[in-house]
């Protein structure tokens, strides 16, 4: 198992978290900041292009641990991680972009 496979265990077992949550709260990490540290509005494009980036990143890294345990890729389990690591940073910049909810 790849130290990888092994953080994302250790951290679902002490944390008591579905394997669908990590991928949400690592989204949401990685999207608010990417905005705070480059100082830049939650409307911008870049903080959701470092989430899609770190999640299509872990899933090649699965990909490859799925495979060097001889096993075939589950495309549809990759595609719905990507899925819940962009929805909320997508929907966020969304309402950022669209509504006047995130206004200061």
């Amino acid at each position: 198992m790849s130290p990888l496979q092994q953080a994302k265990l250790f951290i679902v077992m002490h944390f008591d978290l579905a394997k669908d949550a990590l991928h949400i709260y690592v989204g949401l990490a990685v999207f608010f900041s990417v905005a705070a540290i480059f100082r830049v509005s939650l409307k911008d494009w870049r903080p959701l292009l470092a989430v899609l980036i770190v999640a299509l990143a872990g899933e090649l890294w699965d990909i490859v641990d799925t495979l060097g345990e001889g096993r075939s890729p589950e495309w549809s389990a990759n595609w719905k991680d990507v899925w819940n690591t962009m929805f909320w940073p997508a929907a966020i910049m969304l309402i950022a972009r669209h509504t006047r909810l995130l206004k200061r």
